[in-house]
């Protein structure tokens, strides 16, 4: 049984930044696409952000990109998101998921994701 557990959230101002972290358990991490998702009250969870086992692949949300950062270090374990320029519209619980397969290949679908961690709540003020 994988567990993901994410660290990182917080209270931000608008135009700051965070860094959050997600370290997994077991031995199945290093052949696990991981993504990031987050879920607004009242909205649908969505993908944010995705990477390939090796990192040669990643995905942004178009209202991420260019502020955003999927990255993932397999020796400990561990993907991020580096996030900058937050602005309000990101506050959101932040959640890390895994897909375990034999496919190196980006995974939007929050069904296509075997595991998932607690979340960790981003705000950011105005």
């Amino acid at each position: 049984q994988v567990q993901l557990v994410e660290s990182g959230g917080g209270l931000v101002q608008a135009g700051g930044s965070l860094r959050l972290s997600c370290v997994a358990s077991g031995r199945t991490f290093s052949r696990s696409v991981m993504g990031w998702f987050r879920q607004a009250p009242g909205k649908e969870r969505e993908i944010v952000a995705c990477i390939t086992w090796s990192g040669g692949s990643t995905y942004y949300a178009d209202s991420v990109k260019g502020r955003f950062t999927i990255s993932r270090d397999n020796a400990k374990n561990t993907v991020y998101l580096q996030m900058n320029s937050l602005k309000p519209e990101d506050t959101a619980v932040y959640y890390c998921a895994g897909n375990y397969s034999p496919h190196e290949v980006i995974r939007l679908a929050s069904y296509e994701y075997n595991y998932w961690g607690q979340g960790t709540q981003v705000t950011v003020s105005s």
